[in-house]
């Protein structure tokens, strides 16, 4: 498949519009084999995101809390030639937990739908949208969470409708 959806107005309104379906969905996806609809993820996953540029959208970085570690923060500082106090002064938050986290939407390193930092990028942000990963079933509710915001989501979940049989 070549021709996907990826103007972020038309998915939020069709993520809107399909709650209830997608809610079914969920259900269907909890009744079938894990392994088997991993496959399917991924083999959707590999066409849909060589497929959609994701310098298009950018919308993960515009809305998504990233979580990092202190590992990552250090090699951003040596990346940026910065200090790590200044970094997570700069760019840094800590939760009460003790948990990092970029601390504005959209991350400071977004710059015309472009990473600043791409080859330093974080985990989370090299991962996302996860759908690579095994365990796809036990992750689905989390994943339809970004259903209406990321176009590669989006694409492979209704891809995935139909080659598991949910709309036939």
């Amino acid at each position: 498949m070549g021709a996907y959806i990826t103007d972020l107005k038309v998915i939020a309104a069709q993520a809107t519009d399909r709650e209830e379906e997608n809610d079914h969905f969920l259900r269907f996806i909890q009744r079938r084999n894990g392994a088997a609809i991993d496959v399917l993820v991924h083999d959707i996953n590999d066409s849909v995101s060589a497929g959609i540029d994701c310098t298009q959208c950018g919308n993960c970085c515009k809305s998504l809390v990233i979580n990092i570690t202190a590992a990552e923060i250090e090699g951003l500082a040596a990346y940026l030639g910065a200090d790590v106090a200044t970094v997570k002064h700069d760019y840094i938050e800590e939760s009460m937990g003790g948990q990092y986290f970029i601390n504005t939407m959209p991350c400071h390193f977004l710059s015309d739908n472009k990473c600043r930092i791409y080859e330093q990028r974080f985990t989370e942000c090299r991962a996302f949208p996860h759908l690579h990963k095994p365990g796809f079933k036990e992750r689905f509710l989390g994943t339809l969470l970004h259903y209406g915001t990321c176009p590669i989501v989006y694409n492979v979940i209704e891809q995935l409708k139909d080659k598991t049989g949910f709309r036939e």
